[in-house]
């Protein structure tokens, strides 16, 4: 239970990471002053690096689990094979959060503050998919 709690713990402060950053860019991209776009870079450039970490954990002890115990027990359960693709999507999720900070920091940003808000769903949309596979096991 140890392993579960640690992955729980990380995952939570990844997806609080992975919530925020995008809603940094939707009022990054609302911004018109330099003073407002140069705090902006600094706050997307941290959260992303504080943030990337937690996922790296999350990562390292959900597959912990799965080699540990969690393979064996699920690899026939189709409920796991979609959980792992969705976990994969996040990854790339967050990667793509990662290339859009270095384009804001290069001032380089191609896409409206309507655009993030949008896209600021996709990891709700995950985190929900994720937890009812995870505990209900439908299939």
């Amino acid at each position: 239970m140890w392993l579960k709690a640690w992955h729980l713990i990380f995952m939570v402060t990844w997806f609080a990471g992975i919530f925020y950053l995008p809603r940094l860019f939707v009022y990054h991209a609302m911004t018109e002053d330099e003073a407002g776009n140069a705090r902006f870079k600094m706050m997307e450039r941290k959260l992303y690096y504080f943030t990337t970490p937690w996922m790296l954990l999350t990562l390292l002890f959900g597959f912990w689990m799965l080699y540990d115990y969690a393979w064996a027990a699920y690899s026939k359960m189709g409920w796991l094979h979609v959980k792992l693709l969705l976990i994969g999507l996040l990854v790339a999720y967050h990667l793509y959060c990662g290339r859009l900070v270095k384009q804001f920091a290069r001032d380089q940003n191609s896409h409206s503050h309507v655009w993030y808000r949008w896209f600021n769903e996709v990891p709700v949309a995950i985190l929900i998919a994720v937890v009812l596979l995870a505990v209900l096991k439908p299939f």
